[in-house]
């Protein structure tokens, strides 16, 4: 059997993150052998995980990769038990290979590559981690996407901005814009693109409840039903204009609303620009 010396053992630390008499006796009992080594610690390291899994992984980070043609973009959140590896520089390489990875591969939802990677990390640093959710967003040759991460990476934001003219997409003002909606969504998380785009069956239980309400308000008792109809009415759209990306109040003018700052940007652009989609992640949401 080779000589195992304390250079090995460091060695084997470095890459492998393991304790120093974790790496001696892999070595040991692989007689040396420093693939073989590090595959056992792995082994190892994978039982350790398996263990760990029941622990609660509310923590975590989301990360955002664009593809450089602008074609493709890939949201991800990594969970982690505390916040203190969530601010790991490891951690965070992790998050941007993920993404890297799934745009070169083309994956749109989590896979088993990509837990692997997760995997991987949490046997090193000894932390119940997952790849709790990851998302694509493609767009077209007339729309253009941008991305915003808020905080340390507690929220994250894709848009994609459309153009009838796509070359106004290119100006740095339209993409500024598209950024402030990227900012905006942040900041508001709104639950729909439109009105167009609510469920009709969710919005009628709504309207039950704010029904429901009504009757319990003396202020609305013994008022004609035309009258109650027309507050109800009143009610839901005041709703919707909470709730629906088009109708909330701009994040940078409330007074217009999202919807009329898209008609101003496109009309100073000489184009009509719109909102085609957007996707919203905050760690230990539900995916």
């Amino acid at each position: 059997m080779a000589e195992i010396t304390a250079m090995d053992v460091k060695k084997l630390r470095e890459k492998t993150g393991a304790g120093m008499m974790e790496c001696k006796n892999a070595l040991t009992t692989s007689e040396g052998d420093f693939a073989a080594a590090e595959k056992l610690l792995k082994e190892r390291g994978l039982a350790a995980v398996e263990k760990r899994s029941g622990r609660a992984a509310n923590e975590g980070k989301i990360f955002i990769k664009i593809k450089e043609d602008g074609s493709r973009a890939v949201l991800a959140e990594i969970a982690s038990e505390t916040d203190f590896v969530a601010r790991n520089p490891e951690f965070t390489a992790l998050g941007a290979a993920v993404t890297g990875r799934a745009l070169e591969k083309g994956y749109a939802a989590p896979a088993e590559e990509l837990s692997a990677m997760v995997t991987d990390l949490a046997a090193k640093i000894r932390e119940n981690m997952s790849l709790k959710r990851l998302t694509a967003v493609d767009a077209g040759a007339n729309e253009y996407l941008t991305q915003y991460i808020h905080g340390d990476g507690a929220i994250g934001v894709v848009v994609k901005l459309s153009a009838d003219k796509p070359e106004v997409l290119k100006d740095e003002e339209v993409r500024a814009f598209a950024f402030s909606l990227a900012l905006h969504i942040a900041a508001f998380n709104p639950m729909a693109l439109s009105r167009e785009s609510v469920d009709p069956a969710w919005l009628k239980e709504q309207e039950g409840i704010f029904r429901k309400q009504m009757e319990q308000d003396e202020s609305v008792q013994g008022k004609p039903a035309n009258v109650v109809d027309n507050i109800l009415k009143g009610k839901v759209n005041k709703f919707l204009k909470e709730i629906c990306l088009l109708d909330q109040g701009y994040v940078k003018d409330e007074k217009l609303s999202v919807a009329r700052a898209l008609e101003e940007a496109g009309k100073k652009a000489g184009a009509a620009l719109g909102v085609t989609g957007y996707v919203y992640y905050k760690v230990g949401a539900d995916a």
